[in-house]
């Protein structure tokens, strides 16, 4: 007879179970993407440690979310091509799912589910508000949708986890993600901080505040996930505001969180630790 399960394990089990059920499709019987030794980056490289911490992906998934809305294109986008509002939870792992098959996937997979996105993309199109055309395949567009992404991620790793991480692993980062954004057509892409920070400021150029990019922050900020405690969400995106530079949180009328953000980063920081153990990454 085998010795009963320990209760610390139980609980771990217990999390990563409602964990990967927020982010697979569990009803249809999807299973989180094994990582694989043919993937597109090696293992313990830049990217596949940024892209595997779950708080730091949450974080800096809504405010590259936050910063995507602010591009009319991309708005536009969303809103006339998507089931955004009433399924923002299925659109989020979607992209969760896209970014894990691409870091972690066999190169294979990486690739059919870059060539996925590019048909969807090639798809997309129509006309803002203003008359002028727009399209998914725009590499200025796309340009800006990957510099968000990556800016974000990579800012709540070192916020959250590795504040020392060294500035060639930083930039190795932004090479290896490149990969994926050159493949969806994105130009430019940086491949490198400097890079990162001038293209961010170049694209700056093309956003505009309206009133959908305020609704869809909101819902980003405010629509709970099933199964995702309150609390939680809250967390995750007051964290996410406070990484948001200040010109964006202005666009998007949010505000800083002031003293109240101390004990947020500190319990932000505390769960990244409890899930990092869950999931044995300690």
């Amino acid at each position: 007879m085998l010795p009963p399960t320990p209760l610390s394990e139980r609980f771990r089990r217990k999390l990563v179970e409602r964990v990967r059920g927020v982010f697979n499709d569990v009803q249809s019987g999807q299973q989180p993407v094994p990582p694989s030794d043919e993937a597109l980056f090696e293992r313990d490289s830049p990217i596949r440690m940024v892209h595997a911490d779950i708080v730091a992906m949450m974080v800096g998934g809504i405010r590259g979310l936050l910063l995507q809305m602010l591009h009319p294109h991309a708005l536009q986008g969303v809103l006339d091509h998507s089931n955004f509002r009433s399924d923002m939870h299925g659109r989020l792992r979607r992209t969760a799912r896209f970014i894990a098959v691409t870091t972690f996937g066999h190169r294979d997979d990486a690739q059919a589910a870059i060539e996925r996105v590019n048909r969807i993309h090639a798809a997309v199109g129509g006309v803002l508000p203003d008359g002028r055309p727009y399209s998914a395949t725009d590499p200025r567009v796309l340009a800006w949708v990957h510099v968000a992404e990556a800016t974000s991620f990579l800012a709540a790793y070192l916020r959250h986890v590795r504040p020392d991480m060294p500035g060639s692993e930083q930039d190795e980062y932004y090479r290896q993600f490149a990969t994926i954004a050159h493949a969806l057509g994105a130009d430019p892409v940086p491949t490198d901080r400097s890079e990162a920070e001038a293209i961010f400021h170049e694209l700056r150029r093309d956003l505009a505040t309206s009133p959908a990019a305020r609704e869809i922050a909101d819902l980003v900020l405010n629509q709970r996930p099933p199964g995702a405690p309150p609390a939680v969400q809250a967390l995750l995106g007051a964290e996410a505001v406070a990484l948001v530079p200040p010109f964006a949180r202005s666009m998007l009328g949010l505000e800083r969180p002031g003293l109240a953000g101390i004990p947020v980063r500190a319990a932000t920081w505390g769960m990244g630790q409890t899930l990092r153990w869950a999931f044995r990454q300690n």
